[in-house]
């Protein structure tokens, strides 16, 4: 699953799209815990320990099956990535609660902005000018998104804003963790920290869940981990520059989905700050792809 494959860019634009159906899934699903719409409101930091805790089951499951090789883990820079993880997951599923899918996964799209500008001092990359101006625009998108003075959705833009800078500091972590040790190493060990320090967190917020919160929590870390699985497929089958493009229908896939569970349509202010943030990302994503042949690049997404 996880060693390399034929070139075949129709399975991986296909195995991208479902990774997408399912990340934005997650947000759902953390969205209806978070609101009271399975039973009593649950804490982001209860959920994030769900998301955790059944991806951990689902991964060390396929790990106990394939048993790879594995290489001296980099136990302090695993620590780091998988704290700003948890903290990046932690902050999406709370915005999720406050604000429309659309515009928590259009936030999310900031991501390799933050990369980018945190690869400067942290891996002496050079950043043009055309990659700054990408930055820019998808910026101008979020500020957009924050609505000011828009009382509670401000709130849950901020906090999806907090979020897509924490995972754009994760993905730095990621590509340092990518030159020495393998894919299913780095998910497996990320999921088992991430696991113990969002269960120190969620103590203090912890609250038995329903039968139907269970499979909610349930769902979500299963979810993850096959987005997680598909991604990393058709990152094998097909240039990252191919694929990365295909992860923005997470928006398509979260509107809907908001759409029909909770009855929320994008307005004009959603759709604008949307598609301002995708014309940077992609243009990002664009200049990326031509600068040099680098690790690939980690697309947007959802939080994994």
């Amino acid at each position: 699953m996880f060693t390399p494959r034929d070139q075949n860019p129709a399975l991986a634009a296909l195995l991208t799209l479902c990774a997408a159906a399912f990340a934005a899934a997650t947000t759902l699903l953390a969205k209806a815990l978070g609101t009271g719409a399975l039973g009593l409101e649950m804490h982001a930091l209860q959920v994030s320990n769900g998301r955790f805790l059944f991806a951990f089951l689902a991964i060390g499951a396929v790990t106990a099956v394939m048993r790879p090789r594995f290489t001296r883990p980099d136990l302090k820079l695993h620590t780091v990535r998988s704290g700003l993880g948890w903290g990046g997951v932690t902050l999406m599923f709370a915005a999720a609660a406050f604000i429309p899918l659309s515009d928590a996964t259009a936030i999310s799209f900031l991501n390799p902005v933050f990369a980018m500008m945190l690869a400067i001092p942290l891996l002496g990359e050079t950043v043009g000018r055309i990659r700054w101006s990408a930055a820019a625009i998808a910026l101008l998108g979020a500020a957009i998104l924050t609505r000011p003075g828009g009382g509670v959705v401000e709130l849950g833009a901020l906090l999806a804003l907090g979020a897509a800078m924490l995972l754009g500091s994760e993905i730095i972590l990621i590509k340092r963790l990518s030159r020495h040790e393998g894919p299913v190493q780095i998910l497996l060990i990320n999921n088992v920290i991430g696991l113990l320090i969002s269960a120190a967190a969620a103590a203090f917020v912890w609250q038995w869940p329903e039968p139907r919160q269970w499979l909610a929590l349930a769902a979500i870390g299963v979810l993850m981990a096959a987005a997680q699985a598909c991604f990393v497929n058709a990152m094998a089958r097909a240039d990252a520059s191919f694929v990365a493009p295909f992860f923005y229908a997470a928006l398509v896939f979260a509107s809907i989905y908001d759409a029909l569970v909770f009855g929320v349509i994008p307005d004009a202010v959603s759709l604008t700050g949307a598609a301002i943030i995708l014309c940077g990302a992609g243009l990002l994503a664009w200049r990326e792809a031509r600068l040099k042949k680098s690790p690939p690049p980690v697309p947007p997404s959802q939080p994994m």
